[in-house]
């Protein structure tokens, strides 16, 4: 190659230059473009489309913290306007447009209108997670405020009714289109709340242009929506399509469907909880029990090993041992020694009859001694036990007028005078 050709540039330094040489122009990084969107894909980091008008198309990208201020996503064949920069996507040398704001074309008014409005609520706090309630985990009514005539009433009542037929829908018709729409959707929402034994209110219709969703957007439908002391739903258009009333409800549906599946749990996962927390609860109790039975019967064999009789008998059990060892003892000292048989005998029976009697003799003091410590026994020698509602009276502040006194051989009623 020749040097006449100059310089040569690697195609990673031409990408690099030109890219720079497009931010350094002021123009080309603030514009507006016009057209229309076609080819248009959504990702969770970034929204690529391409706008064309007659004549020419260029590659556009909007990044995630761009989209997310955008307020509705757009579709393919609408017209809008973006503001952004003129750049290059070196990796690839694509001449790509990095749009920083969308808007709809041919609504530029009333989408003014819907930025101040929200901007104005956002700033009254009516937006605020903090202030959004929690719905109802198992609602039994439910107050429907949309048209009686489209499919959003038929569709939630339809999806409600398979995921659970013991929630009741009650239908409130309002107008969802035109300039008079609000101030019955409004009035809707107040009959609803008004209404006995209602859980949850959904608001909403189906999908449309901006145009025909703007009464979700009026002043007076956020307002009431936020004022509703009843946990709202709203259900208002396609999943793309955000208005005023999903920023200040409780919880914001894609679709009208999607609201009938939030509000309504389907019933058979219900069945099933409950149904599990019923067997963890048998299987608790049913341990608990066998504790307790396993404690009671070690009890009760403490307590007969330590019963009078039961220990005498233990006594007298070891004492018959005792004795046939001595015997067996004598039978073979008898063997070895004839002549000392009848003293020893004498000495072992002597011995014997000692152990029993001392043993006895115990075993009865022992008696004695329970005896006394008996409660009946106590009422013989003249005592009384003042009871009230078989227990035991033990404070004289705590008696009360009416008591019983226990003796050894019956009861009699008394009744408190005081002095």
């Amino acid at each position: 190659m020749s040097e006449a050709y100059g310089a040569v540039f690697s195609v990673s330094q031409l990408n690099t230059y030109v890219a720079r040489a497009l931010r350094a122009d002021r123009l080309l990084q603030d514009l507006r473009l016009r057209g229309e969107v076609s080819g248009f894909s959504a990702y969770p980091r970034a929204w690529y489309f391409t706008l064309k008008d007659e004549g020419a198309k260029i590659s556009c990208v909007m990044f995630r913290d761009a989209f997310g201020r955008a307020g509705f996503t757009p579709r393919n064949g609408d017209q809008v306007i973006l503001h952004g920069a003129a750049g290059l996507y070196t990796q690839e040398g694509r001449f790509q447009f990095i749009a920083d704001a969308i808007r709809p074309e041919g609504a530029g008014l009333l989408w003014q209108r819907f930025e101040a409005l929200k901007e104005k609520l956002r700033a009254e706090g009516l937006f605020d997670e903090a202030r959004k309630r929690p719905l109802p985990p198992r609602p039994r009514r439910i107050a429907v405020v949309t048209s009686q005539e489209g499919a959003v009433w038929h569709d939630i009542h339809r999806i409600a009714g398979q995921r659970d037929p013991g929630v009741a829908l009650v239908l409130v018709p309002c107008r969802v289109q035109g300039a008079d729409a609000a101030p019955t959707i409004v009035a809707g929402i107040r009959k609803a709340q008004a209404l006995p034994e209602i859980d949850l209110l959904i608001v909403g219709r189906g999908g449309g242009s901006m145009e025909d969703l703007w009464c979700f957007n009026e002043e007076a439908v956020a307002r009431a929506i936020a004022a509703c002391p009843i946990p709202v739903i709203s259900a208002v258009g396609h999943e793309t399509d955000f208005t005023i009333a999903d920023f200040t409800a409780d919880r914001r549906a894609a679709t009208p469907s999607n609201a009938a599946e939030i509000a309504v749990p389907d019933r058979e996962d219900a069945l099933a909880a409950l149904e599990m927390i019923r067997d963890r609860l048998n299987r608790a109790a049913e341990g608990s029990l066998q504790q307790r039975v396993l404690a009671v019967s070690a009890l009760y064999r403490r307590l007969h090993l330590l019963a009078p009789d039961a220990r005498l008998e233990q006594q007298r059990r070891r004492s018959g041992e005792l004795k046939a060892r001595l015997e067996r003892a004598a039978q073979s000292a008898l063997s070895a020694a004839d002549s000392d048989l009848r003293l020893t005998r004498l000495r072992l029976d002597s011995a014997a009859d000692a152990f029993l009697t001392a043993k006895a003799q115990r075993a009865a003091r022992l008696g004695e001694r329970l005896d006394a410590l008996n409660p009946l026994k106590v009422l013989e020698r003249g005592y009384a036990l003042v009871m009230s509602d078989e227990k035991p009276v033990t404070r004289a502040a705590q008696a009360p007028e009416h008591m019983k006194l226990r003796f050894a051989d019956g009861t009699v009623p008394v009744r408190r005078e005081e002095a």
